[in-house]
């Protein structure tokens, strides 16, 4: 729903005609009251569907009978995206709804993401249910169920993974800048505390607000350093790993797309002077590094659906040189990867092709663009981690995670075998 608008539907038990009114006031809140049931004695039923919570997004259009109509809240989106998130409370058990997306389709390929914990579980509901941009849900007995088009992952599913590790001597969280809206931006920097250490790392997600499964990714790849073992012991001798969870912190509460932000993508903000607090401090920060990092890897999700969308891969640069390292480091990753996420060198995205060209980035440069002009840079990309489906296998938290700790085995074994010291790649 809009973030000005309230819209209050009320159903006459006699004559079942709903009648509206659009007040100025309220956020995110429908109140629909419903006729008698045969299970009511007397009075009236109530529910509340509402988005008015970290990462919450609809637009409610209306409401008749048992079906609700409903679609993305695009804000400040240039075009169409696709990424939605609300809950809906004190509904019967039992009764069922219909809830219409609209054209175009957002439901991805598994269909919505459901939650009756609050959050705290995710899982696919399927697309048994789902009927082109429709899905009808049955509700069980529990005071909230949440509906997303996939897992989300906000401030607070950071902060349950930080105090998982807050003994950990390996892991500093700092802050890099204040946002826009006034939150604290993170810094996380895990494994070795030597100043400078041997190699220095750079792992960066949500330069688009609503690309929640890399944060899952970005998870498991923390593990994976910060872990006992024999990875961890090396990285926590050789490496450190400085992470930017949230890139566009105030969209990722905010609920926001962030794809094709207006007036600019946050992952176009590299060029010139940034316009956004998380770009700007991340290009200072590096800059006064006196050791910069020699890998740097963005992580994104890709479009909705399609079948390179339910494929992981890195996205090319048009620097020959870069491309072949990053060809090497996905075979590093191909062979480290021990998810049950299949992933191929092979699905790379080589500059030219599909979506991968100079038009592509008319806006701006990007991260990975930006991030190759490091001094001392070997291996600088983009990796696309699809929302719900890769080659067949569902994309959960716990395989985006077990994904993540891959790529940390694969810079373990990248730098090993490719950059015995630091040195800058020539062009």
């Amino acid at each position: 729903m809009s973030p000005t608008q309230a819209l209050f539907i009320c159903f006459a038990p006699r004559y079942g005609k709903p009648s509206y009114f659009f007040p100025a006031w309220g956020r995110l809140f429908l109140l629909i009251l419903l006729p008698f049931t045969a299970t009511c004695s007397a009075g009236e039923t109530t529910l509340s569907l509402d988005a008015a919570f970290p990462g919450g997004n609809i637009v409610l259009e209306r409401v008749e009978g048992d079906n609700v109509y409903l679609k993305p809240d695009l804000r400040d989106t240039s075009g169409w995206w696709f990424y939605w998130n609300f809950r809906v409370r004190d509904i019967s058990p039992g009764r069922t709804l219909t809830f219409d997306l609209g054209n175009p389709n957002p439901l991805g390929v598994r269909g919505p993401v459901v939650s009756t914990d609050n959050g705290r579980n995710w899982s696919w509901l399927g697309v048994e249910p789902c009927k082109g941009s429709t899905f009808t849900y049955t509700f069980p007995k529990c005071p909230a169920v949440h509906f997303a088009f996939t897992i989300p992952y906000v401030t607070s599913d950071l902060h349950v993974f930080l105090e998982r590790w807050k003994h950990s001597p390996c892991l500093a969280v700092k802050r890099l800048c204040t946002s826009t809206g006034k939150r604290d931006v993170e810094l996380l920097c895990a494994g070795s505390s030597s100043d400078p250490p041997r190699y220095r790392v750079l792992i960066t997600a949500r330069h688009h607000a609503c690309e929640t499964m890399a944060s899952f990714v970005l998870e498991g790849l923390l593990d994976r350093v910060l872990a006992e073992g024999d990875t961890g012991n090396w990285f926590r001798e050789h490496v450190q790993v400085v992470a930017i969870p949230f890139m566009d912190k105030d969209g990722v509460e905010k609920g926001d797309q962030g794809k094709n932000r207006r007036p600019r993508d946050h992952n176009r903000d590299y060029a010139g002077e940034s316009i956004y607090p998380e770009t700007a401090a991340l290009r200072q920060y590096v800059e006064n590094l006196s050791h910069p990092p020699c890998v740097a890897l963005d992580l994104h999700c890709p479009y909705i659906r399609g079948e390179r969308n339910e494929l992981i891969y890195l996205v090319g640069s048009p620097n020959k040189a870069m491309w072949d390292n990053q060809q090497a480091f996905g075979a590093s990753v191909q062979k480290a990867n021990d998810s049950p996420l299949p992933y191929r060198p092979t699905d790379n995205l080589a500059h030219g092709t599909s979506w991968n060209t100079d038009a592509n980035y008319k806006q701006g440069c990007n991260f990975a663009q930006w991030a190759e002009t490091i001094p001392g840079m070997r291996m600088a990309a983009s990796m696309e981690i699809p929302y719900a489906n890769v080659g067949g296998a569902p994309v959960t938290p716990e395989s985006a995670r077990q994904f993540g700790g891959s790529i940390a085995e694969a810079i373990r074994s990248y730098l090993k075998d490719t950059c015995p010291v630091q040195a800058p790649l020539q062009p």
